[in-house]
């Protein structure tokens, strides 16, 4: 990432997909529900959290640490999905 504008939207890209893929899974398995809803708010919660680093953030090696995370989540996220898909 080489800014915070495109920090940023790979962020909400982040976020968009993984809300769009919880309310598919949704309206195919309704028993799906709770923990999808789980997700979504724990999707929306990382994205605050990332967000207020990034305005807090000052220096090449704090948004480091915050690329690192944001890519750490996106694997745990496809992997929580890949689950609830199973």
């Amino acid at each position: 990432m080489s800014n915070k504008r495109i920090l940023k939207k790979s962020l909400n890209e982040l976020v968009f997909d993984v809300v769009d893929e919880c309310y598919y899974i949704q309206a195919l398995d309704a028993s799906k529900e709770k923990a999808t809803e789980k997700l979504i708010d724990e999707a929306a919660t990382f994205q605050d959290s990332i967000l207020s680093r990034m305005k807090k953030a000052r220096g090449k090696a704090e948004f480091r640490a915050i690329v690192l995370d944001l890519e750490k989540q996106a694997d745990h996220f496809v992997t929580s999905l890949n689950a609830l898909n199973a």
